[in-house]
């Protein structure tokens, strides 16, 4: 059966002189205006038995005549830089793409829109999509396993109250000590009527947030020969950022330092409350009886723990005093110039310490690093 090809449409409605004269322009051209309308080019198969294929061509969609607008973005990097400090009631974004988090909330803005409202003064921090403000100062918010410093400020019936630099006293239990010698067992009246020969109004000990209430009330102990009584040293409290004064959670916040100018091993104890303690390093003294013996780590416990409560300090030369003066400047220069307090840094800015006082007038004795000082030491340790 014979196959007969017809020419397209748009080739057939015009006369047959001008549909077969396919190599004329004017024949694709009256096509192209006739098919304006039409959602495709006149395609087809030509009489010569040549294939011509037109790609489609989309028909521009005229304008909806609707009254829903697209809403310009607003872009929170233009107009809240990173660093950017906002006071309580400060309008941050109005863009829905921002989800508030922490010092923010949300408060009524112009044409019914929400926007995102600081609550608090601090800098505006982002992590991914959720915009919070970091407070410039605030109290210590205590966390499970937090390593903290504190002051002994009330002695109750079985418990002490401690002051960690929080919004409330946090509470360190009579059953939550380890007792002279390491003896386990429950704590009885006695123990009750002897609590001041534990721990004393005044007294510095280092701890453990052992339990959060819903308040934010947090509760310590000191079962392990790391925590206890602080003695031989200075105490210092730094305020910054979250109480933490620059003080962040890091592998180890209890360490010692071996000093330079033959001071001696420093212990350092960084609390995350922004209390730190710098003290002269002292090995527990084991009695003659106890090195014949065979000692475990329970024989251990039970040696230091005999002492752990005393409160008399031990001799300290002073080449040890001046290198803890030394460490305690280092730590004071890293919050004053912002940096972060930790194991790494305190190491860094305390040997770079030791390179500036010998390049100084006083030598080894110039423990000074306040002003200029602090600003080259810190310079020295972000050049690194």
């Amino acid at each position: 059966m014979p196959i007969t090809i017809l020419p397209p449409k748009a080739f057939r409605d015009q006369p047959p002189s001008r549909a077969l004269n396919h190599d004329s322009d004017d024949i694709m051209s009256d096509a192209t205006s006739d098919s304006e309308d039409s959602d495709s080019q006149p395609g087809g198969v030509s009489l010569d038995g040549g294939a011509t294929i037109h790609p489609r061509k989309r028909r521009s969609a005229a304008p909806a005549s609707s009254t829903f607008t697209k809403r310009p973005k607003t872009n929170v990097t233009s107009s809240v830089p990173r660093s950017a400090i906002v006071t309580p009631g400060e309008r941050i974004t109005t863009d829905p793409q921002w989800m508030r988090g922490h010092g923010t909330y949300l408060s009524s803005a112009s044409l019914g829109e929400q926007a995102i409202t600081s609550s608090l003064a601090g800098i505006v921090t982002r992590t991914n999509k959720l915009l919070s403000v970091r407070p410039l100062r605030a109290r210590y918010t205590p966390e499970v396993g937090d390593l903290v410093v504190g002051r002994i400020v009330e002695v109750q019936a079985k418990r002490w109250r401690v002051d960690v630099g929080s919004t409330q006293l946090a509470a360190l239990p009579l059953s939550a000590i380890n007792l002279p010698g390491g003896i386990l067992r429950k704590r009885t009246e006695t123990d009750e009527l002897q609590i001041r020969t534990f721990f004393a109004e005044g007294d510095l000990v280092v701890a453990e947030v052992q339990q959060l209430f819903q308040d934010g009330g947090a509760v310590l102990h000191t079962r392990s020969l790391k925590y206890g009584k602080l003695r031989n040293g200075v105490f210092m409290a730094v305020s910054g950022t979250g109480g933490g004064g620059g003080v962040v959670r890091s592998r180890r916040q209890v360490w010692t330092l071996e000093s330079a100018n033959n001071g001696g091993p420093i212990d350092v104890i960084l609390g995350v409350n922004g209390y730190v303690w710098i003290s002269k390093h002292v090995e527990p003294v084991v009695p003659e009886e106890a090195k014949n013996q065979t000692t475990g780590i329970t024989n251990l416990e039970e040696v230091v723990s005999a002492t752990m409560y005393s409160s008399q300090n031990d001799r300290i030369e002073p080449e040890t005093m001046r290198e803890i003066a030394r460490i305690r400047g280092v730590v004071t220069a890293l919050v004053e110039n912002g940096l972060r307090v930790d194991e790494d840094m305190v190491t860094k800015g305390y040997n770079e310490a030791v390179e500036l006082a010998l390049v100084s007038p006083e030598g080894p004795d110039d423990v000074y690093l306040g002003g200029e000082r602090g600003e080259q030491l810190a310079a020295a340790l972000t050049a690194v």
